[in-house]
């Protein structure tokens, strides 16, 4: 048994999401959205260096030593399946372990509205899931992979970086594929896949202008895309998309964004009430005539006020949905003001008053003490 499956079975019997290894301090757990340490010593560079080691190939090891980070999935030999990135830092070797479900979650087990449910129901364009690193963007996409395996009849390729949860095939046909072990980019993966007769493409992450443009131009094409951005608004998601691409291509990324984009889902995790969990809230944009006239005519800011009004078709602002989550005592308010675009609504709701700034007399905004 490697050595470092010590500290993953520890952080899997605390139920933690991740466990940090870095030089010069203890193993740390992420606990419901905190890190905390776990009693044991300070790690030192010889010592990590060795454990991380112990887990990569030659290849890997290369890699690394060439000044590459790595992302790979890693099963610990008592079980257990984590997502892994480990890098080089002035200190030495970091490595952190994601812990990755066995079993792939339902939509319903996840409680998020009906509406992501619809989403599905899509035969092509773009279905955008947001939000800053650990907001379950993964977790969410594979309950909707699941939700397709489960009630249609499909031929569905996911590109990923790396593989975290396993898809066998139900009544569709689920190809996983690993950025840098069966594909050499995700650009590559998507163009690729749309030689491989597919109903449903998922692309881990658009993180460049290649990836977007072809992700776009498979979704123009009669195919459903999923993928996730890491931005944390439906808005924002619409210009990064816009400004990603050459400026000559602005006209054609927002004709496509019009007619193409079916919806942003913009996701973050607060803490339960009781602190021992962690729940998803999400912003929902639909797609409609009038926001994909606000995208054509460069008036994208007045999009919130669509969602605001569009409860009927499952739209919502994160505001509103933080804030009917607090009324129903889903999550705890100090957690979500973190999140707030608006504080001030959320003022009244706060039990720790340090978080909330106060107004001095030169009128500038200062943390209570």
């Amino acid at each position: 048994m490697a050595r470092i499956d010590a500290f993953l079975k520890l952080g899997l019997a605390q139920g933690c999401s991740d466990v940090h290894l870095a030089v010069g301090v203890p193993p740390m757990l992420r606990m419901n959205g905190d890190l905390l340490p776990i009693k044991f010593r300070e790690l030192s560079d010889t010592e990590l260096e060795a454990y991380v080691r112990e887990i990569l190939s030659a290849n890997q090891i290369a890699a690394l030593e060439d000044g590459h980070d790595l992302d790979f999935s890693y099963v610990a030999e008592e079980g257990g399946r984590f997502r892994v990135n480990v890098f080089r830092k002035v200190t030495g070797y970091g490595a952190v372990f994601r812990h990755i479900p066995p079993d792939v979650p339902t939509l319903e087990q996840l409680d998020v509205p009906k509406v992501l449910t619809d989403f599905c129901d899509y035969h092509q364009g773009m279905v955008l899931v947001t939000g800053s690193t650990g907001t379950g963007k993964s977790t969410t996409l594979a309950a909707m992979i699941n939700h397709l395996n489960e009630t249609k009849n499909l031929n569905i390729i996911s590109l990923e970086d790396p593989i975290e949860f396993v898809h066998p095939s139900k009544n569709c046909q689920v190809i996983q594929r690993e950025l840098g072990t069966h594909l050499t980019s995700f650009a590559d993966g998507v163009r690729a896949a749309m030689r491989e007769d597919p109903d449903v493409i998922l692309v881990g992450e658009m993180r460049d202008a290649e990836t977007i443009s072809m992700a776009m131009t498979a979704a123009e094409t009669g195919h459903l895309v999923l993928g996730t951005l890491h931005t944390t608004g439906a808005v924002k998601t619409i210009d990064r998309i816009i400004d990603a691409l050459p400026g000559e291509l602005r006209e054609q990324t927002k004709a496509f964004l019009a007619m193409s984009l079916k919806a942003v889902v913009t996701q973050v995790l607060c803490k339960t009430p009781d602190g021992r969990g962690r729940r998803a809230v999400l912003e929902i944009l639909v797609n409609t005539r009038a926001i994909a006239k606000l995208i054509t005519t460069d008036q994208t800011h007045q999009i919130p006020s669509q969602l605001q009004t569009g409860k009927d078709m499952g739209m919502q602002l994160m505001d509103q949905a933080l804030l009917d989550a607090i009324n129903r005592k889903e999550i705890d308010p100090d957690d979500a003001y973190r999140y707030a675009n608006d504080k001030r609504k959320f003022t009244r709701y706060v039990t720790d008053t340090d978080i909330v700034p106060t107004i001095d007399v030169g009128g500038n905004e200062k943390l209570m003490q």
